[in-house]
């Protein structure tokens, strides 16, 4: 079984990608606080998701989005 399994589509990949686009920059226009921290690593996990295409919470649940094989 290997570890980074793809399993996210393509759409899904994306969307995370946008999404972490907006998150990573945040501590430079919010400031240095716990809470932008906090956003600029949960966009770095999204990047990481959409790069790799791996989710390891969908991999917990059994969730497979990815219709190719």
């Amino acid at each position: 079984m290997k570890i980074f399994t793809t399993n996210q589509n393509k759409s899904e990949r994306i969307v995370r990608f946008i999404i972490s686009l907006f998150l990573l920059p945040t501590p430079i226009f919010l400031g240095q606080s716990n809470y932008s921290i906090f956003l600029c690593v949960i966009g770095g996990i999204l990047l990481f998701n959409s790069v790799v295409g791996t989710c390891m919470i969908y991999k917990l649940f059994g969730v497979d989005t990815c219709t190719i094989k």
